[in-house]
């Protein structure tokens, strides 16, 4: 269990309490059209993710920092994660799962379009978002290609070099 973040570098509001991120709700929202013809088309899972991208965009997220204040982060696949979480308690499952449940974790309360766009640049390598991570198919990555971050540090674009990345 994470011990009162609120006093230890996080945000909460003036009850005390860390307002549910709107993520959870497309999560749990069953989609009403979901038919086998509907899943496979990739339009549609374009569309689906470009809902749960703006949500992100929009959204503000804990992103735990070390004592210099940095945000975490992993390497995987050659690419930077930046660990961000939609609320305490997916904070507190990941810590549990890297078995440093008991410890403080400062964080600050960044929006996803803040990550995306100047924290992402900021790295000076591939570097994307992981969501959630501790809960498995329920988290998410926002990968660094076009159209999540932006075209000067995307993988995907062409007639960037690595030295421009």
């Amino acid at each position: 269990m994470i011990p009162d973040m609120a006093e230890h570098g996080g945000d909460a509001n003036s009850t005390g309490n860390v307002r549910r991120s709107r993520l959870y709700d497309y999560a749990d929202v069953a989609v009403p059209d979901r038919r086998p013809e509907t899943t496979g088309d990739p339009d549609h899972r374009r569309r689906e993710f470009a809902v749960l991208l703006g949500e992100f965009r929009r959204t503000a997220v804990l992103v735990p920092v070390d004592e210099d204040e940095a945000p975490l982060t992993a390497d995987f696949g050659g690419v930077r994660w930046i660990y961000a979480f939609s609320d305490e308690g997916a904070l507190a499952r990941f810590a549990v799962a890297r078995g440093e449940g008991a410890r403080d974790w400062a964080y600050q309360r960044w929006l996803g379009a803040r990550l995306l766009d100047a924290a992402v640049p900021a790295v000076g390598m591939p570097c994307g978002v992981a969501l959630d991570c501790a809960d498995g198919e329920d988290g998410m990555v926002f990968p660094p290609v076009r159209g999540i971050v932006p075209d000067a540090v995307a993988v995907d674009v062409e007639g960037v070099t690595g030295d421009e990345r």
